[in-house]
């Protein structure tokens, strides 16, 4: 039977990654990053190993011990952990770190990425085990965005673009074509906690991939803790690259959106159709 190792960060991904990782015939091996991966985890997968977040050399021990050759990334890891000093990082991830030229998202993937090339594990594209859940392209709501949200979402996408390209972040809220929140360390959903109490009701989220966007790993995501965020500050629309995004729960979001009035669009940077 294939191995699949499974490096296991915060949210609802790494389910849904394992869960088609096992219907494809792979036997999943999960190393769940502590203290951010969901309890529930080992529920979905073959065997599991709580490794601390810090511990880069731990968790690549834990992939050769089980004798993994193929891995993929799922579930965000903030970067705020390392400002907060909730990890103590071993010495091989203190010595990734200073490697670095900067500390963008990319470069310490990147790194990361070439360690576990330089122990025989080779990191998969995640699309592999989730294409199932990409988002379409158009609206997939009853409510549609008005004309003066679609203006919203085609200025929102240039400039989310624009700080994806940067590697800042990858999402942007807007209202009025004016920018209220971007992105940065501290993600999506506390973007648009920000965002939203600045704009009041009636703002447009838009989430995009990175215009190099590496769908080995950190790939939007949206899912029903975004749709809480949007629901807390009175957000109408939620625009999310079609094709190279994905949506969680896809069924729900859209029944929790139409009890709250809200407009969620797979969006390619192509004029709408009104």
């Amino acid at each position: 039977m294939k191995k699949l190792g499974l490096i296991a960060g915060t949210g609802e991904l790494p389910i849904a990654v394992a869960s088609d990782a096992r219907s494809q015939g792979y036997k999943v091996m999960a190393v769940a990053l502590e203290p951010l991966a969901d309890t529930t985890l080992s529920s979905y997968v073959d065997e599991i190993k709580w490794v601390n977040v810090g511990k880069l050399g731990k968790l690549i021990d834990s992939l050769k011990d089980y004798g993994i050759k193929e891995a993929v990334m799922a579930g965000k890891v903030s970067k705020t952990l390392l400002y907060k000093s909730r990890i103590t990082p071993d010495l091989r991830a203190v010595k990734l770190l200073f490697s670095l030229k900067d500390k963008k998202d990319d470069s310490i993937l990147l790194a990361i990425t070439k360690e576990l090339e330089e122990e025989g594990i080779h990191l998969l594209d995640i699309t592999r085990f989730s294409s199932g859940l990409l988002m379409p392209e158009g609206v997939i709501t009853k409510r549609k965005p008005t004309a003066d949200e679609w203006k919203d979402i085609e200025f929102g996408w240039k400039v989310a673009k624009e700080i994806g390209r940067l590697d800042i972040g990858q999402t942007v809220l807007v209202k009025n074509q004016a920018v209220m929140a971007v992105e940065a360390i501290e993600g999506t959903d506390e973007a648009i906690k920000r965002g939203g109490k600045l704009a009041g009701p009636g703002a447009v989220i838009v989430k995009v991939s990175k215009p190099n966007q590496d769908m080995r790993f950190d790939v939007p995501t949206v899912g029903l803790e975004t749709l809480k965020a949007m629901i807390d500050v009175g957000a109408k629309v939620l625009a999310v690259e079609s094709d190279k995004s994905i949506i969680l729960n896809r069924e729900q979001m859209i029944e929790e959106s139409k009890k709250a009035g809200i407009s969620i669009v797979g969006y390619s940077g192509e004029s709408p159709q009104l």
